[in-house]
């Protein structure tokens, strides 16, 4: 984003969706399920950690794709098409390519030795599947978003503004969420990783985040007029999702439900987030690297603190700690002042 219309508060929103992933991928190792996904898992569970997390999994990340598309539309602004698929190439398919070769095989050997399994050596996109997915979206979406700058002044810009700036278009960008799943059925509506609805998903947040950002400040203005409204109706129906049995509502609850909380984020990020500040400088440059990095860390605790006798409170706190600790301190130490590593996690050589 260039200084005159840097936005702080999708900043924020950026750094704060990255530390509720790191935080969120703690707590699945304290879920009896956590096997299934690839995580280690400590013997004896917390269950009660799963309240939290259920109000997470439904927005955390479609939120990351909102506000990837955010971005994007502060990239064109000074870039022709060439020079943004140039520099996202360098900052999502470099780490992208090097994450799936370099970084999720040593998680994955964690996970093996743990676990007595043989060691194999496995590349995938293991948690980077979200990089494959944004890069994806750049080049679909690009020759849209590069025809609606072109053409900011024009009927269908103009509409797109006009439609943003009434709560009615909230009931639009839902409804286009609700057709998705009810064409993909997802089951469980959560499992966003390389599936088909976390693909088409994150298609739509991605496109409209860009929308909500071209649609300017009437937009934004509407939020923060609804914000009380919208915060509270995700409550409610959070709320009712937890009075339920096994917390199982239909997916059409869970879409309106997602977006509602984004809307609220978005609102009150706006009021009172867009402001900066050196913590926001660093962390908005350390996020995406951690990102990349975190389940290494993640599992390093892992495999060294779920062995010890220890309560499992405990072992959750000491294993967030370490994970957060260690990702920032390869980052501070080797990652951003080694030059050469710098493009390999999404920085701009010095």
């Amino acid at each position: 984003m260039s200084a005159n219309n840097r936005r702080y508060d999708i900043d924020w929103l950026r750094v704060i969706a990255i530390g509720l992933l790191l935080l969120y991928h703690t707590a699945i190792g304290f879920q009896s399920w956590g096997i299934m996904l690839g995580f280690i898992t400590n013997e004896k569970p917390w269950e009660l950690l799963w309240i939290p997390m259920a109000m997470l999994n439904v927005w955390r990340i479609p939120l990351l794709f909102f506000v990837s598309g955010m971005g994007v539309y502060f990239a064109i602004q000074n870039r022709n098409w060439k020079q943004l698929f140039k520099e996202r190439a360098g900052r999502i398919f470099i780490p992208f390519v090097f994450g799936i070769f370099g970084i999720v095989p040593v998680s994955t050997y964690l996970w093996q030795h743990y676990y007595h399994y043989r060691l194999n050596y496995i590349y995938n996109p293991g948690h980077l599947w979200f990089l494959g997915n944004i890069f994806v979206y750049v080049l679909i979406l690009s020759p849209v978003f590069f025809y609606l700058k072109k053409n900011e002044e024009g009927r269908i810009v103009t509409c797109i503004k006009k439609c943003l700036s009434s709560p009615f278009g909230l009931l639009i960008v839902i409804a286009a969420f609700l057709i998705e799943v009810l064409l993909v059925d997802p089951h469980p509506y959560e499992l966003y990783a390389m599936t088909w609805h976390g693909f088409f998903l994150g298609l739509l947040a991605f496109f409209f985040g860009f929308l909500f950002v071209l649609s300017g400040s009437s937009f934004w203005n509407m939020l923060l007029k609804w914000r009380w409204l919208l915060l509270a109706v995700a409550i409610s129906l959070y709320t009712w999702r937890l009075l339920q049995p096994q917390m199982s509502v239909p997916n059409f609850q869970l879409v309106i439900e997602s977006d509602l909380w984004i809307f609220s984020l978005f609102a009150f990020g706006y009021k009172y987030l867009n402001r900066s500040g050196k913590a926001l400088r660093y962390l908005s440059q350390a996020a995406y690297p951690i990102y990349i990095i975190h389940m290494i860390f993640l599992f390093l605790a892992s495999l060294l603190i779920f062995p010890l006798d220890m309560d499992v409170h405990l072992k959750f706190i000491f294993v967030l700690v370490f994970t957060v600790t260690g990702c920032f301190a390869f980052y501070e130490f080797v990652i951003r002042r080694v030059n050469f590593l710098r493009p390999l996690f999404g920085l701009k050589v010095k």
